[in-house]
């Protein structure tokens, strides 16, 4: 990150602990929380005051740096890290990327820096795959907020605005938690690049009228196959994608990749608490007592993807992880 970013670091390590912009009060207030303690940490993570997968993979080498410096056992850290996000496989590559590690601090600080120059490197690789003055639509937030910096989905939207090729995005509201219009629409405004916000259910009537030239969103974990776990709601976005003959692109760092996973049928899907299906801001929008569902992420099969953009290039099917 430079001085001159419109969006300061997500998440890094300052004089003894984890400083992150705390997402939960986006997009009101623009907000600092530190975390001192692994607990600490793992309550950030849970309640999403950080974040999207690359972000999460600095958090876990972060909460490990966490454990050396406060003296907590490192494997029980580890393991209780872990357990807050079960899809997204970079939380549990950062954290055993700082077990690894001689220096948990120097491996943390060394992995944020990097996962800033993967994602320019994989905004640039994408780029290209924006059509001039293509029409973006992109679901929840796989922006700088979900990464150390820069982006993996809108870091191919800002490579592609960089290079002078004028997108413009639609944007996902990203039902229940709205990450959508409270992060993306944030970023994009930061960033002068133009943006319509959508509620979710427009995306196929957007796509009907020809109004969208390709889809890009992030991921959170993708199996050896290709398939790919993101937000929920992704699935039926590729499925429209595919339909209307779109170009569906995943955008994603390499550490997203879990080659031990054979297919998304083997992807562990997250369930969160069903208030954030019933509730918004604290206000009921269901009877209360209301059952509810909420499942945190979806599976889009490989078939439905054009490609998968990563640091070390586009990555077309058939997918071989």
């Amino acid at each position: 990150m430079t001085a001159a970013d419109p969006i300061p670091p997500t998440i890094e390590w300052r004089e003894g602990a984890v400083r992150m912009i705390d997402q939960r009060l986006l997009p009101g207030e623009l907000v600092f929380v530190e975390a001192r303690t692994v607990d600490e940490l793992c309550h950030a993570i849970r309640t999403l005051a950080v974040r999207g997968a690359p972000a999460l993979g600095v958090a876990g080498a972060m909460g490990m740096a966490l454990a050396a410096v406060t003296g907590e056992a490192p494997d029980d850290a580890a393991g209780r890290i872990v357990a807050t996000r079960p899809t997204a496989v970079n939380l549990a590559w950062g954290v055993a990327r700082g077990l690894q590690a001689a220096d948990p601090v120097a491996e943390a600080i060394r992995l944020a820096a990097d996962d800033v120059d993967r994602n320019r490197r994989l905004g640039a690789h994408g780029a290209s795959l924006v059509p001039d003055g293509g029409r973006v639509l992109t679901h929840c937030n796989a922006g700088a907020l979900a990464c150390a910096g820069y982006g993996t989905a809108l870091g191919v939207i800002r490579a592609a605005a960089e290079a002078g090729r004028r997108p413009s995005v639609w944007v996902d509201e990203t039902r229940p938690v709205l990450q959508g219009s409270r992060l993306t629409a944030w970023e994009l405004d930061r960033l002068g690049i133009p943006a319509t916000l959508v509620a979710d259910v427009m995306a196929g009537s957007l796509m009907g009228g020809g109004e969208v030239d390709c889809v890009v969103v992030g991921a959170d974990r993708i199996a050896a196959n290709g398939d790919v776990a993101n937000k929920v709601g992704t699935y039926g976005l590729a499925v429209l994608a595919h339909h209307h003959r779109i170009p569906f692109y995943v955008a994603a760092p390499m550490s997203t990749i879990d080659s031990t996973c054979p297919t998304g049928a083997d992807i562990p899907i997250e369930r969160r608490s069903g208030d954030e299906v019933t509730s918004m801001d604290g206000h009921l929008i269901a009877p209360a007592g209301f059952a509810a569902e909420n499942r945190a992420f979806d599976v889009t099969p490989a078939a439905l993807i054009t490609a998968i953009i990563t640091e070390d290039g586009v990555l077309r099917p058939p997918f071989r992880l």
